[in-house]
Formats: structure tokens, sequence, C-alpha cells
């Protein structure tokens, strides 16, 4: 695959999930919006690690910020810590089979979200409430959609 097309690739899915982020849902279903960003990164760590990696994670964690209107650096540095795990554990992670893999990105979103949970109530005390619980659950179901989508389009 041609490198310049590849970056391309990744920097149009990337902004495509960037949309999906602040897509206008009603509020029951804003609620359940999973982290798109952080699925399709992980996604483009495992496929392609060696060119898409912390550097990745924390640009398009700054932009993500901007776009939340969050605490500036706060989804920088989760999608950081987060991509370094799956760095990590790429060669193991890709052998799983694809219900293992979920299994991992539950764990990747959760921790994720108790991070932004946590930078939140540094700022105010906040109540942990069940809503908590729905992106990640999302974002888990999500993740058989966006692996098989993201790899058609990285081997189309």
């Amino acid at each position: 695959m041609n490198n310049e097309y590849s970056s391309v690739r990744i920097f149009a899915t990337l902004l495509l999930a960037m949309c999906l982020r602040i897509v206008p849902l009603p509020e029951s279903l804003a609620l359940m919006n999973p982290d798109w960003v952080l699925l399709v990164l992980i996604y483009w760590s495992l496929a392609i690690p060696e060119r898409v990696g912390i550097s990745y994670a924390w640009l398009f964690g700054i932009f993500t910020d901007v776009l939340m209107g969050r605490l500036f650096g706060q989804y920088a540095l989760a999608y950081s810590l987060i991509i370094y795990m799956v760095l990590i554990w790429h060669r193991q992670l890709r052998q799983f089979p694809l219900i293992q893999q979920s299994a991992f990105v539950f764990g990747c979103l959760l921790i994720s979200q108790l991070l932004l949970f946590w930078f939140e109530n540094l700022k105010t005390p906040a109540q942990l409430h069940g809503t908590f619980w729905l992106p990640v659950l999302s974002g888990t179901a999500s993740w058989f959609i966006v692996y098989h989508i993201m790899r058609f389009i990285r081997r189309f």
C-alpha cells in the first residue's frame, strides 16, 4: 500500500470518527454514543502499529479536546495511554479472535472513561451514574462493525 495513500486513509477515517463523535442525536441515543475516535485509533494501532502510535493518539486527543470543549489534554492523555497499551500487546491481540479483542476493547474504553471521569471529578465533584457504562458497552458492541469496516477500508 502506498504510504501517502495510506496516510490519507488514516486521517480520513479519524476525521470521520470525529464527525460521528459530535453528530446530533436524540438525548437518549447521545448518552450511548461511543468514543469513535478511540475505536478507530485502536484499530489502526492494531493493524499498522509502525505507522499509528502514540503521536497520532496525542494529536487526535487534542483535536477531540477542542471538539468536545473539555479540559485541554484530557482526551490526549487518555488516548495516549490506551494506545500505549495496544502497542505493547498488539502482537498478541492480532492473534485473538474478534470476541477476545472486543473484551480488550471493553477494558480500553472503560479505562478511558474512568480517566475522563476522574479529570471531571478533579474539576468539580461528580457522581458516577448508570449512564457512565453506556458508551463503554455501545463501543464494545460497535467494535465488530468498526473492525470490519476499517478492514475493508484498509484493504480497498
